[in-house]
């Protein structure tokens, strides 16, 4: 007798839901690697829910077949999307630390800006006030008032033919007068550090006094610096005497008119209280 064949059974409806449980799987291992590996931030981790949820509709449920959900059908382009989107999300700036720093910065630069702009306002307002008292003691065109670029300093300079003779560092009876002023002037910055600079051109010297420019610069500055605290009463604390010899011309020293524009005392007014 035939053996009866047997029948096959009849195929599983919904066979693909194992594949895609496994998927999800796959999905939620991916989503777990990268918690692990990150810091999260609620703001962003709305970001990418609802942007998965708008994108790939996972959360909202597939179709009920293959090719129905907008998942599986859309497969390799949902891919690129998802790339897509990590890479806004990372040049976004995911990384806190670095928006840390960058805060940090513009704040650093907003500190900055507002210490320049309060030091501009304190200089020009010394400069204003000095100019002022220049002319107030008839002194404006024997000075020069002008000041510093980086708003550091006020400076009043005097020409070394005023004060000095050629190749001396005894301050003429004649220049007493305006150096009297200018020490007066100088009274109402007492409190700040006022630096005295000397300068001679660049014609050799030698002398017994002395042997070069730089110890004849050295000494004009010291006879300023003895008179502003001897004779006007300056703190001698806030003053300071250095000689530059001919290191720092302001004029040529080809001629002699730029020779005399170079041979002078610079008194500089520092903008900040010591």
């Amino acid at each position: 007798m035939a053996r009866k064949r047997q029948e096959e059974p009849d195929s599983i409806e919904g066979g693909w839901i194992n594949t895609f449980a496994d998927l999800m799987n796959l999905l939620l291992c991916f989503f777990v690697l990268l918690f692990s590996m990150s810091t999260v931030d609620a703001d962003k981790y709305e970001q990418i829910v609802a942007s998965f949820s708008e994108r790939i509709n996972i959360f909202d449920g597939g179709g009920s077949a293959v090719g129905e959900g907008a998942f599986v059908s859309s497969g390799t382009s949902q891919k690129v999307t998802v790339e897509q989107f990590f890479n806004e999300f990372e040049e976004n700036g995911s990384d806190p630390s670095q928006t840390e720093d960058s805060s940090e910065l513009s704040e650093e630069k907003k500190y900055e800006q507002k210490k320049l702009e309060e030091l501009k306002e304190k200089t020009e307002e010394i400069y204003t006030e000095v100019s002022e008292m220049a002319a107030e003691k008839d002194v404006q065109d024997m000075i020069n008032v002008n000041m510093d670029e980086k708003y550091q300093y006020v400076q009043i300079s005097l020409n070394g033919a005023i004060l000095f003779d050629s190749g001396s560092d005894e301050i003429k009876t004649s220049a007493l007068g305006v150096l009297s002023k200018v020490g007066d002037i100088l009274k109402v910055y007492d409190r700040h550090l006022i630096k005295i600079e000397g300068h001679t051109d660049d014609v050799k010297i030698s002398s017994t006094k002395f042997p070069n420019n730089m110890w004849l610069s050295t000494a004009r500055a010291t006879r300023v610096f003895e008179y502003f605290k001897d004779q006007k009463k300056l703190n001698p604390k806030t003053l300071e005497a250095t000689g530059l010899s001919e290191y720092h011309p302001v004029a040529t020293n080809d001629t002699e008119k730029g020779r005399a524009k170079n041979r002078r005392v610079e008194i500089k007014i520092y903008t900040e209280d010591n």
